[in-house]
């Protein structure tokens, strides 16, 4: 039975000083990313394209168009923003930095608000500060974490080693591994431990020191890194980051390329800031 007051679950409902506060830090990160550079896009809710950023479909929501054509609700947005921007407003507009407000949603009834950004032909380092600024500009404190997927994906292309390991963050079995360097690569935590990479493949040691290059064009103090995180994602595939705020992801991305456009980006989870911003105002009620 569905009551009249019911929402459907990972639905969003936002009323009061939630709703004033998601307001606010959209109208800040929008004021933000226009001081630097970024113009805003708004992409169709529906889609002719998505299934080709998915490897399993079973996430997205299909509908029909007028014809009788396949057409799914908005459950990417970086992808929709490369495809739009170079195939069909590309040109009228040389600007290569764009940002959207808005949200995702995947089935059944996920919604997942989000303010992205996307760089064609830009950097690491580049979309590393520009999130960093942005939260800066929230006033939301988040610990920095720099990986590289390029690395798990060599050890199994190369080592033989299963991806599944790294994805489950199986750090007893990884250093079960018969490889007298593993350790060394598993302790690597902090950017000082950049500094010594002998005795690790040459192969890797090079995608540690495309990791620390990055981190040394990152003005930002509260930085760690991962090089054996792995997720699989559709289109990351070596320098990536995400932010965290007491265990909770507010920010990810990296470099990436979609049909053959190479670009950088990254997806800020509102909701996320949101619950942060509503724990300061509760710390600060109760002090």
């Amino acid at each position: 039975m569905i009551f009249e007051h019911e929402i459907p679950s990972k639905s969003k409902l936002y009323f009061g000083e939630c709703a004033k506060i998601k307001r606010q830090l959209e109208a800040t990160s929008a004021e933000t990313l226009e001081q630097n550079g970024f113009e805003e896009i708004v992409t169709p809710l529906f889609s002719y394209h998505q299934h080709a950023s998915f490897e399993d479909e079973t996430a997205l929501l299909h509908l029909h168009d007028e014809h009788n054509d396949t057409v799914t609700l908005r459950a990417d947005s970086t992808a929709d923003v490369v495809r739009i921007v170079t195939k069909r407003i590309g040109r009228t507009t040389e600007s290569k930095k764009w940002f959207y407000i808005q949200p995702a949603v995947s089935f059944p009834t996920v919604e997942q608000y989000q303010v992205g950004a996307e760089i064609l032909d830009g950097s690491f380092d580049e979309v590393v500060n520009t999130a960093t600024n942005l939260l800066e500009k929230l006033e939301i404190d988040a610990l920095l974490q720099i990986s590289n997927m390029r690395i798990p994906l060599l050890l199994n292309e190369k080592y033989g080693v299963d991806l599944k390991l790294f994805h489950d963050t199986n750090v007893e079995a990884i250093l079960a591994l018969d490889f007298p360097w593993i350790s060394k690569l598993v302790k690597l935590h902090t950017v000082e431990d950049l500094n010594d990479l002998d005795g690790i493949p040459a192969d890797i040691q090079a995608e540690l020191t495309l990791m620390k290059e990055a981190v040394e064009k990152i003005a930002y103090s509260s930085v760690i890194v991962a090089p054996l995180y792995y997720a699989k994602m559709r289109y990351y595939g070596s320098l990536t980051f995400r932010m965290f705020h007491e265990n909770e992801l507010l920010v990810h991305g990296g470099v990436y390329s979609i049909e053959e456009v190479n670009a950088a980006g990254f997806a800020l989870y509102t909701d996320a800031c949101i619950n942060q911003k509503m724990k300061n105002i509760d710390i600060n009620n109760k002090g």
